[in-house]
Formats: C-alpha cells, structure tokens, sequence
C-alpha cells in the first residue's frame, strides 16, 4: 500500500488488528526486513512496516534526507492510518530515528523498542567513514554497501552458515536507489547526540541486541537501557546486527513478551 505523505509515495504494509506496532528499518534496507516479525505478530497486534522515504517501494527523492524528516514522514503516515499511539520498534537507523521521532512527536509513542543501535553521534572518524562510502555508492552503485557492510551484518558464523539469509541481506541492500542510499548516510552523520534525551523517555522501552554485534556493540545498547528509567535489556544469543533476522525466534519471543506489558488506553 502507499500512501502520499510530505510529497512523497510512503509505501507501508498494514496487517491484523490491536495494539499498533510500527517497524522502522536500518540503513539500507527496507521493510521486507521486517517479514518474520510480521508474520508472528499480526495474529495478536497492528502491524505496520514502512518503507522510509528513499527505500523499497516509497519514492527516493534526489535530496537531502534527515532523521527529523523521517519521523515527520511516519507521523503524516499514522495520520493517514488515523492511528494515535503506537508501539515502535527501531533496529540500527530505524532506532536513531525512534531519539528523533520521540523528541518531536512524544505524545504519539506507547512503547519503544530500540534493536541494535546506539544513543551516541558518530565520531569524527565514523562521519569520515560514511562520506567516503557516499562517494563509492555514488560511483558504484549499492554494490559498495554490500561489499563494504556485508560482512559485518550478521555473527561470523551465520555469515558462514547461512548462505541464504547473506543473500538475502544483499538482494534486499542492491535494490535500494543511490539517492536513498547517500541520503541515509548524511542522515546518520549529522544526528545529534542522544545520550542526554534517554532521561526524558518515560514510556515503556525494550532494548535488544545481537550478543555478536560489531555495529553497535552490546555495551552501547546497554548504556541505553541503563539511561531510560525502568528499561529492559535483552541479548539476543548468537546473532549480529540484524537480530531479527540471524534468530527470528528469539528476538520474537523478546518482543512479544515486552509487548504485553504494553496497555492501550
């Protein structure tokens, strides 16, 4: 489905009924990633996946992108859905945009789950990092991405293992526009830092990772979880960055566990 939204097509999936849970996707993927959590989920809630601006099937505007703008594009989304509140769930880029989403819109969120990311700004040498893969996917194409982060997405062995899901990873990563792609990384560089908002969540918050995460470790999710007043810390066993993916089963069980401590008004 689509939707117009800011002036753009924002392509989203809505499925089954309840409490709403709404998925953002990590850089540079789209909402398909998103699919095992989907299809378990939506037996017992709302389940909305949407495709940012830039990504799958929404439109990728040759642009400057900015997290900000990602959340003003969900709430125009949830406006069009008629949806008030909602539960939403973040992995990697999806969980810096949940800081921005919450500190624009706080009165839309009934729970927040934050996946494998971090509260912190990029340092100096990671912006650096993010300007010169810029410039290779503007050159190359998105192949630069999976050459480049491929590796580094899942735990070494599932890399090894799982030759399916490693291809998956890559169909998902090669399909995503270059504008998307460039747009996304300046997003990233040029967020704040985080660390000082955690005080101010209040809502109900999960925080989950990959016990193998070389993106956003352990300890830097932790250090989100330890910020927000009553928070819970999962560690994913044996899985990398994309949790959700590597151990569907558990990151599921996680998720639904938090999920129905989540009352809706």
């Amino acid at each position: 489905m689509k939707a117009r939204i800011n002036g753009i097509d924002l392509a989203y999936s809505d499925d089954g009924r309840g409490l709403p849970v709404v998925f953002l996707h990590a850089f540079p993927f789209n909402r398909s990633m998103w699919e095992p959590q989907r299809q378990a989920l939506s037996k017992h809630y709302r389940v909305i996946a949407v495709d940012l601006r830039g990504h799958g099937e929404s439109d990728a505007p040759l642009w400057r992108y900015t997290l900000d703008q990602f959340a003003d594009d969900v709430a125009g989304l949830l406006d069009h859905l008629k949806i008030t509140g909602a539960v939403f769930v973040g992995l990697s880029m999806g969980g810096y945009l949940l800081f921005a989403f919450h500190r624009k819109y706080p009165e839309r969120i009934k729970g927040l789950v934050f996946c494998d990311t971090r509260a912190e700004a990029d340092t100096p040498e990671v912006v650096a990092w993010r300007f010169a893969l810029a410039q290779r996917v503007y050159k190359e194409g998105a192949k630069a991405v999976v050459a480049d982060m491929g590796p580094k997405l899942l735990s070494a062995s599932a890399y090894q293992a799982k030759p399916d899901l490693v291809q998956r990873i890559a169909t998902i990563s090669l399909s995503t526009q270059i504008s998307g792609i460039v747009g996304d990384l300046m997003a990233i560089a040029e967020r704040p830092d985080s660390s000082q908002d955690l005080s101010d969540i209040d809502c109900p918050t999960l925080v989950l990772v990959g016990d193998g995460d070389v993106l956003t470790s352990p300890d830097e999710n932790r250090r989100i979880a330890e910020g927000i007043k009553g928070a819970r810390f999962e560690i994913i066993p044996s899985a990398g960055h994309l949790s959700n993916l590597e151990q569907p089963e558990a990151f599921n069980t996680a998720l639904v566990s938090f999920l129905e401590t989540v009352t809706i008004e």
